[in-house]
């Protein structure tokens, strides 16, 4: 049987693949530059990163199936990566406070005989109003480091959270549903859980 190789150094997407029973063989996160192109959606700069990654760890790894996910929180045609600073986490959550925002998965999968795969899944959160103590309160933690948009959804950044629209585990980091039919649709042997 041909290993899995995820392509992402994320422990979130490692926690999510173990809840559907899959483990990877092989954690490799690949180092590419994730600057946004010129005039590059936030929809096309999640499904190009993903394939980058992909692409970058299958080309070492021949024979191996390799899985890559990026995610991008869009607020109107901006993309909001990560924050760089708790100034600028601030600056994003105010953005995104009382609004509508997407979060954009892209999902990459290479099978071993060079067969790619590619999605991007959306999905629609609306938070609440934040107020200055909300903001004060969460960026005490240090939840908002490393994260698109500066909040994690399976964290505190849970109670800003008004509605919801398509994949939660999209917005964590990795939709499972699009993962699972990839996997299965390119012959890697998924176990029933």
């Amino acid at each position: 049987m041909s290993k899995l190789i995820l392509a992402s150094a994320s422990p979130r997407r490692l926690e999510l693949l173990a809840q559907i029973g899959i483990v990877p063989d092989q954690v490799a996160p690949a180092d590419i530059d994730e600057t946004p192109a010129a005039d590059e959606s936030p929809r096309r700069l999640a499904l190009r990163l993903a394939e980058e990654k992909a692409r970058a760890v299958a080309k070492s790894n021949g024979g191996a199936f390799v899985l890559a996910a990026d995610t991008v929180v869009a607020c109107g045609t901006r993309a909001l990566g990560k924050a760089s600073d708790e100034r600028e986490a601030r600056k994003f959550l105010t953005l995104l406070s009382g609004r509508r925002h997407r979060v954009y998965g892209g999902v990459c999968l290479i099978a071993p005989d060079g067969t790619e795969r590619s999605r991007v899944i959306e999905t629609q959160v609306k938070f609440r109003t934040l107020g200055t103590e909300d903001l004060d309160r969460y960026l005490l933690h240090d939840e908002w480091k490393g994260k698109a948009g500066a909040y994690a959804i399976q964290g505190h950044a849970a109670t800003f959270i008004k509605a919801i629209s398509g994949s939660y585990s999209n917005v964590v980091g990795l939709s499972l549903c699009e993962v699972d039919g990839l996997l299965r649709g390119l012959g890697y042997p998924v176990k029933e859980v």
